[in-house]
């Protein structure tokens, strides 16, 4: 859930942005060599989806369930983030990237949440277009942020990257949002119809919890949550951009 991914990734920015870099001391030289292979590896795999997701449309001639054509892969890679999540924020990356390890883990947990506990738990939403909107938010998202960090960790990062960092997610992030948001709904009345995850009383444990009624309180989250995010990197892109221009300018 990009407010609540697409990839997230907030890192501090829900996945679609960032902040801007701040001076802070980095890694050491073993920490930093087992991230660039971390980010390269995440970089290549979410590559594979996008590919993936091209072959799936050519042979099919359609965009309607591509999801399944790269489904294994998806679980794999945005589960990896939870590695991210616990050796590389927080452990390494707040010294490369200063992002908010609470926002960060909020993030990664969200995404993992939408793949596994919605669109791989409730099948019949599998179908649905709003699957493919936010993959293809999360992909683009990914791919883009995997190569900054890896650029960024050998202090060669080209400005295409991060132009693109600070400039896509100004479509990535609501279109992942609305993808996300749709699915949850489109999986409602199953969830409602089967009682997936919900437990009633009377039990042993006297406890009781209702799925159904969680995921509609998940989509309200996002009505406070997305438009703080989204115009805080707003505010973000300017301030790192017109620093980059006045940086060339007085070169």
């Amino acid at each position: 859930m990009a407010a609540a991914g697409s990839g997230g990734s907030s890192r501090a920015d829900n996945g679609y942005g960032s902040q801007p870099p701040r001076r802070r001391r980095g890694p050491g030289a073993l920490a930093t060599a087992y991230l660039v292979i971390y980010n390269v590896v995440m970089t290549a795999g979410w590559l594979v989806i996008a590919v993936g997701l091209v072959r799936a449309y050519l042979a099919k001639g359609s965009y309607h369930s591509l999801y399944y054509s790269i489904e294994k892969p998806l679980k794999f890679f945005q589960t990896g983030a939870l590695l991210e999540e616990y050796l590389l924020i927080a452990k390494y990356l707040p010294g490369i990237v200063p992002s908010s390890v609470v926002l960060t883990a909020f993030q990664v947990m969200s995404r993992v949440f939408l793949t596994w506990a919605v669109t791989h738990s409730v099948k019949e939403v599998q179908s649905e277009d709003s699957v493919l909107l936010f993959v293809v938010a999360w992909t683009i998202t990914e791919i883009i942020r995997y190569s900054f960090y890896t650029f960024s960790l050998l202090n060669h990062l080209p400005y295409l990257i991060k132009w693109a960092r600070y400039t896509l997610f100004i479509v990535l992030y609501p279109m992942g949002v609305t993808g996300e948001l749709l699915t949850i709904y489109a999986a409602l009345p199953f969830v409602r119809q089967s009682g997936l995850y919900s437990i009633s009383l009377p039990n042993k444990y006297n406890f009781s919890f209702d799925y159904y009624t969680f995921l509609i309180l998940v989509m309200i989250s996002y009505i406070p949550i997305f438009p703080q995010l989204y115009f805080h990197m707003l505010h973000q892109r300017r301030k790192v951009l017109s620093h980059t221009e006045e940086h060339k300018k007085s070169e």
